[in-house]
């Protein structure tokens, strides 16, 4: 099929009399038209819309009746009361799960790097709950974590008999990272996995010979070479952080029933803005939510950028001629 698009856009080149250059430019087009196509209809149009729609009072239903609001949800967002609770209550979760999840991972990537007997098995193991159906898994540990017959509690009895802590409502948010961590643990391993074993041998090897021990090693060569990898995990943990929704609502059971909401402590900002979607049917409101995110994600990724100058080890030189 490639061979066939590449005769059929030098044949038209040919006909049309085109140089090398713009040939090759012709190609270059043709091939990158299927995604550019998907861009421009499921990316860019999809946001013009969308940021118009957040200038509207659109309830989702009624075209006919719209009517224009400019800058209105965006100040209404910023008098919300529930937008800083739920922003707040994001924040908390990002600073709760995403060091946890960075830390866990990368110890057991380390381990795993090890050449020991069975490594493959483990690595698998790890690895599976990343490709277990979210629902299913959610729905598991639910029972596992149910205030009165839950495993979890019912296990802690065993040594303090009578526990009925909840999980899912009181400590809802260190309920809701135990999920988090155990479902991402193996897709962020397998990425500081790839990682590490693209650390020369050689550099481990010429260290060792100089008398470094394993803490050098590690602290002299390993990590520094590794803060790339970290600083890509930040950024997609970052992002992921505030784009939670799907955990909360199945959790809880938010969704399945009209106007129910999850508890304070895991009231996320998607989970505001679901709300006002698709419970309370303000369209235009929560749209302008999702854009306020969106710009509020952007300059924190910034931020994230900038830092990475002080501390992410690059091959490319610096002004002055340094790495």
């Amino acid at each position: 099929m490639v061979r066939d698009i590449t005769l059929g856009s030098r044949a038209i080149a040919k006909r049309r009399g085109m140089t090398r250059q713009q040939r090759r430019t012709l190609s270059f087009y043709t091939f990158i038209l299927p995604w550019l196509l998907g861009f421009i209809f499921l990316g860019i149009i999809p946001l013009v819309v969308g940021f118009l729609t957040s200038l509207t009072d659109y309830d989702g239903i009624n075209i006919a009746t719209i009517k224009f609001m400019g800058l209105a949800n965006y100040l209404r967002a910023f008098k919300d009361p529930d937008v800083i609770f739920s922003l707040g209550r994001t924040l908390i979760w990002m600073l709760l799960n995403l060091p946890i999840w960075l830390v866990m991972s990368f110890t057991l990537a380390l381990i795993l790097n090890q050449d020991v007997k069975g490594r493959g098995i483990f690595r698998t193991l790890y690895y599976l709950p990343s490709v277990v159906p979210t629902v299913a898994a959610i729905t598991a540990w639910k029972v596992f974590l149910d205030k009165n017959n839950g495993l979890l509690n019912g296990a802690i009895s065993l040594f303090r008999p009578g526990t009925a802590i909840g999980w899912l409502s009181s400590y809802a948010m260190q309920g809701m990272t135990l999920i988090a961590v155990w479902g991402g643990l193996g897709y962020g391993m397998i990425i500081f996995l790839a990682g590490l074993q693209g650390i020369p041998d050689e550099l481990v090897e010429a260290a060792k010979i100089d008398g470094a021990n394993t803490f050098q090693v590690f602290r002299h060569i390993t990590m520094p070479l590794m803060t790339p990898v970290l600083f890509f995990q930040l950024v997609m943990g970052l992002i992921s952080s505030f784009q939670q929704l799907n955990l909360p609502l199945i959790l809880t059971n938010v969704g399945l029933s009209q106007g129910a909401v999850p508890p304070r402590a895991i009231y996320l900002y998607m989970i505001h803005d679901y709300q006002q979607i698709f419970i309370s049917s303000r369209y235009g409101y929560g749209t302008a939510l999702l854009w306020i995110l969106f710009v509020g994600v952007i300059l924190l990724t910034a931020l994230v950028f900038w830092s990475g100058n002080f501390w992410v080890y690059s091959d490319a030189p610096k002004e002055g001629g340094q790495k």
